[in-house]
């Protein structure tokens, strides 16, 4: 016997990919729910290639009583008001938003990273999906962490407008049409021109001068992986569709080699290592669309410190930075506690 899963938020990106992902990954699924707000009652979502349709339903009415798993993917306010129902009702949650991500009673998950921490769900019958460019970095940074220590890390990104949703998207498309034929591009999802241009803001400014997204990196990172890193971050908004980029600066307590570290990225789970020092031989967002792997390209040792070395980090946001990541911690739920379906 299978599991009950609906995935709320099931019209909008993140929330599609979940529904794409449960079916490519053939999740032990008796059924599966679309639910949404009431604006999008009764529009149909695909769920899977074979071009079955799922019918969302209203969020405000859905009974989450009988229903093993329920996928969040609907942002802050929804998973404040529905989450803690749902998991009332035996429902366990897994949330795509940021609300509950450094709450102690809640576990933060990347399966590949400490799928242990899961353990703790049973709190509050939540569990936090992290950040996407957290997501991705942590992929890359556990396997050496395990093998050398970190100290610091320094992370650039350079992230998607797909991680700011459809408008986001929209935006950069329109602006970018605009700009051939001659008219104005006008900024309204970003705080700039997005088209041509790089914008060095995501989320809101801190009173230290940092964003909320850097922020996000710093103490998710310390939660997910070990609260002795240091971290800083830059996170800054491009002009890609799909596609988190990150160049990552690392400092290690021992000594660690660049020859040592791709042997140890290339058997990693979750990597691909693609790191041939020719031309084209690292790669780049618009090629890790749809893949559920971290590609890691551009492995080096850093001479400015001890024991450093640089590496770049690019992953699908929509799947590992959200929605994969989500089935995947469904799937680690399903072995570790409910193990429901054989």
């Amino acid at each position: 016997m299978g599991y009950r899963v609906a995935v709320v938020g099931a019209t909008g990106n993140v929330g599609r990919e979940m529904l794409a992902c449960l079916a490519e990954r053939e999740f032990p699924a008796d059924e599966v729910a679309a639910v949404a707000s009431s604006r999008s009652q009764g529009m149909e979502v695909e769920f899977g290639e074979t071009g079955r349709m799922l019918k969302c339903q209203n969020i405000e009415h859905f009974d989450f009583a009988g229903w093993d798993m329920a996928l969040f993917a609907a942002g802050s306010g929804p998973a404040k008001e529905y989450a803690p129902k749902a998991a009332a009702a035996g429902c366990t949650v897994i949330d795509n938003s940021s609300l509950y991500r450094m709450d102690p009673d809640v576990p933060l998950i990347v399966p590949e990273v400490n799928p242990e921490a899961i353990d703790g769900y049973l709190a509050k019958n939540i569990i936090a999906n992290p950040n996407c460019s957290t997501a991705q970095m942590v992929v890359a940074l556990k396997p050496l962490h395990d093998a050398a220590t970190i100290k610091r890390v320094v992370v650039s990104t350079y992230q998607s407008v797909s991680g700011a949703g459809k408008e986001g998207m929209d935006e950069l498309f329109t602006q970018s049409r605009d700009i051939f034929v001659g008219d104005q591009a006008d900024a309204k999802k970003f705080t700039k021109q997005i088209a041509f241009n790089v914008i060095p803001h995501i989320d809101v400014f801190l009173d230290d001068g940092s964003t909320k997204e850097e922020w996000k990196m710093v103490v998710e990172t310390k939660k997910i992986l070990d609260p002795k890193i240091k971290l800083t971050a830059t996170c800054v908004r491009v002009p890609v569709f799909v596609g988190h980029s990150e160049a990552i600066n690392i400092e290690f307590e021992n000594e660690i080699s660049a020859e040592e570290a791709q042997n140890i990225l290339r058997e990693a789970p979750g990597i691909m290592l693609v790191d041939k020092r020719e031309d084209g031989g690292y790669v780049t967002p618009v090629e890790c669309v749809g893949d559920g792997a971290t590609f890691i390209s551009r492995v080096r040792e850093d001479p400015t410190v001890d024991n450093g070395i640089v590496l770049w980090c690019v992953s699908d946001n929509l799947r590992k930075g959200a929605a994969l990541n989500a089935v995947q911690i469904a799937e680690l739920l399903g072995r570790r506690h409910l193990k429901k379906a054989a």
